[in-house]
């Protein structure tokens, strides 16, 4: 398979955040690329020609586009969006592994992996971005931003595709813990299979009938006081498949504000009830290197480290984080 060529921004990191490309379409019938940027990008005309009056937007050699440019179908254009207050999220991103190819971080609950929505400077990428002075990170996978857990960046772009290639195929060994309700009459170990769907705008995913196409491996680890800890192992990668799937078991994972039910939105700045979701474990072959690596994240989950303080209300809980670092072998 051909891969696709990168193109090269032509304008630069802005604190580790990428500039955003606008592809122009193929066809359309807009006059102009001001026409284009406004029926796509803004609701109001002002704002786009403010910006290009600016030189905000530029095209594939840098050069600022002009009110008046032409529209060009199958151009791109560059500019960087505006950045807008975010909470900080007060939570080390512990490296765990770093080498000429690859690093691989620890991440803290409430941290995105990759920009996404409201979620820019605030996320492991941006942030690996400045604190490693390594421009050209790249994540060659995504944790979902309640989770916590062992992420994969690459560091050369034309590396990347190698790496992505072992999650597509299935070639990372990946184990995941959580802590939720314990239920003795729930039969474990078993394998969970099922047709998830998410729709897009819709924050919950849904099994629904059909051939499945999420399986995951749900284990007991240990149970105390009505809890357990579980032990899950993802076959494949289905959006919130481990989630779902302990909320189809009747054990629903502590913390979820999405299952078994949509609770209320939380402000970014409340980090008292995480998720108690860690990916723990992270395995492969590298591609390049050819070396074996096996990663484990040093996250405690603060429902099992900590249940009384965990159970209280009002009490923050931190970002279920142990001090120590995931061991690398």
């Amino acid at each position: 398979m051909r891969r696709k060529r990168h193109t090269p921004a032509p304008l630069p990191q802005r604190d580790g955040i990428d500039p955003v490309r606008v592809r122009l379409p193929a066809d359309g019938a807009w006059a102009t690329v001001r026409d284009h940027l406004v029926e796509r990008l803004a609701p109001q005309a002002e704002v786009i020609d403010a910006m290009l009056r600016e030189g905000a937007f530029v095209d594939a050699d840098g050069r600022p586009v002009a009110p008046d440019t032409p529209y060009r179908p199958g151009g791109s254009v560059w500019f960087h969006r505006e950045r807008r207050p975010e909470a900080a999220v007060p939570f080390p991103l512990l490296v765990v592994y770093r080498d000429e190819h690859i690093v691989v971080v620890d991440k803290p609950h409430f941290l995105a992996t990759t920009p996404r929505g409201s979620h820019v400077a605030e996320t492991a990428l941006a942030r690996l971005r400045r604190e490693l002075g390594t421009a050209t990170l790249s994540a060659a996978h995504r944790l979902d931003r309640l989770t916590a857990g062992l992420v994969l960046f690459t560091v050369r772009p034309r590396e990347r595709g190698a790496y992505q290639t072992l999650f597509r195929d299935r070639l990372v060994h990946k184990e995941y813990e959580a802590v939720a309700a314990y239920d003795p009459g729930l039969a474990l170990p078993r394998t969970v299979r099922s047709r998830i769907e998410k729709e897009r705008g819709v924050l919950a995913a849904r099994e629904v009938p059909g051939e499945p196409n999420a399986v995951s491996r749900v284990e007991l680890l240990e149970h105390r006081a009505g809890l357990g800890r579980y032990r899950l192992l993802p076959r494949t990668g289905r959006t919130h498949q481990l989630r779902v799937h302990m909320d189809s078991l009747g054990v629903p994972i502590l913390g979820d504000p999405l299952y078994p039910m949509v609770t209320g939105p939380v402000p970014d700045d409340d980090f008292r009830r995480p998720l108690q979701l860690v990916a723990r474990v992270l395995g492969f072959t590298d591609p390049v290197t050819g070396r074996e690596h096996r990663f484990t994240s040093g996250r405690e989950l603060a429902a099992w480290a900590a249940p009384a303080a965990w159970a209280a209300p009002g009490t923050p809980s931190g970002h279920g984080a142990s001090s120590g670092h995931g061991a690398p072998r």
